[in-house]
């Protein structure tokens, strides 16, 4: 592994994630799953069904 790639991983270590960031990691996911099922899931589709789900 080169320095470089280690920095960065120790560095990630100690860094907490914002929300928003949770949210679009946790809407990738559901569309990457989803899509693997069904290739007709759209990103559009997860983040449609994600904000009904959360009432945006």
């Amino acid at each position: 592994m080169s320095e470089h790639l280690q920095k960065l991983i120790d560095a990630s270590r100690n860094r907490s994630m914002s929300e928003a960031e949770k949210e679009a990691q946790r809407r990738s996911f559901a569309y990457g799953n989803a899509n693997i099922e069904n290739a007709r899931v759209t990103r559009a589709m997860v983040d449609s069904a994600a904000d009904k789900h959360t009432g945006q």
